[in-house]
């Protein structure tokens, strides 16, 4: 019998921990009675009663595991430390928030039997407040514009096979960009389409910054569009700068001055500053990232693992 295992990062999610465990557990009852299962909840520093949760609900199942980190890591090293202590055949990743349905991953098993080593839930729309969706179509409209593979709603539900995950563990790195690296192999995969819902249980501890920082790593790690954009800026200033020095050399000639007074330069050094400052911003994250990568530090460090 083969075996499916659920990894699951936990953070601050009390209350709706025994209710992912029950619905996960239920589907192997029916809709994936052929399969045996695993969870792996893996508890990223939380600050309520979420390990305790945790912990009640392993005694009461044997086919569940947890671990805990010594304090925050985010959730990609959650994911990543979960993928490490996973045994089965198949692995899925899920939020703890109850926002995935459960149940699709019936389909995903039935994708993966077909053949996939890939099989995305990924999220046609969304049950969310209207700044959330706003965020979110713009963000993924950016992150689509240099990686068309990737859903237009983006995804964090995924099932990888054994061969999949071994390719996805391979690749390193600290500031990774999860989804591109999930389908970066090329590997046989599906796309399965299903409506995010509302929170029922607690509130969101995805923060804008940490939104933020999932759309930085994109657009460092996932795309090459920062380095390219940079050139073409200086381009285009280089230009400007041509067209304006022939300008200014015609309007000699004939005995005009152009653009005269003060404002004609102020907006010239405003505009060249800021492109400026912008590109030593984005060299400044390449440095950060390069020397955080070059420290080596482990990427989660576990406390607890039961």
């Amino acid at each position: 019998m083969k075996k499916i295992s659920y990894v699951i990062p936990v953070y601050n999610n009390y209350g709706s921990i025994r209710l992912t465990w029950e619905a996960i557990r239920g589907l192997f009852q029916e809709g994936l009675s052929g399969y045996d299962y695993e969870i792996v909840f893996v508890d990223d520093g939380s600050r309520d009663n979420s390990y305790e949760e945790m912990r009640q609900v392993a005694t009461e199942d044997t086919k569940v595991r947890t671990i805990t980190f010594s304090r925050n890591f985010g959730q990609l090293a959650a994911i990543i430390a979960g993928y490490d202590n996973a045994s089965g055949d198949a692995i899925v990743s899920m939020s703890a928030d109850l926002q995935d349905p459960v149940e699709l991953t019936v389909d995903m098993a039935k994708a993966w039997a077909g053949g996939s080593d890939v099989v995305v839930g990924f999220r046609e729309s969304r049950e969310d407040s209207f700044g959330a969706r706003l965020f979110s179509r713009l963000a993924y409209s950016a992150v689509r514009a240099a990686n068309p593979d990737i859903p237009s709603g983006g995804f964090d539900f995924v099932l990888m096979s054994r061969r999949a995950l071994e390719v996805f563990l391979s690749l390193k790195g600290r500031n990774r960009f999860y989804q591109g690296d999930v389908i970066w192999a090329g590997l046989p995969t599906t796309f399965i389409p299903y409506v995010r819902r509302k929170r029922i249980v607690g509130k969101s501890q995805y923060t804008f910054s940490k939104k933020l920082k999932l759309f930085y790593d994109f657009f460092l790690d996932g795309s090459y569009v920062p380095i390219r954009l940079m050139s073409a800026s200086g381009a285009i200033v280089a230009l400007l700068g041509v067209i304006y020095a022939i300008v200014i050399s015609i309007s000699w000639l004939f005995g005009h001055t152009p653009f005269a007074g003060w404002a004609p330069i102020m907006v010239a050094i405003l505009v060249i500053g800021g492109v400026l400052m912008l590109m030593l911003g984005l060299i400044g994250e390449y440095l950060w990232r390069i020397l955080d990568e070059l420290k080596a530090k482990p990427l989660y460090i576990i406390k607890k693992l039961d």
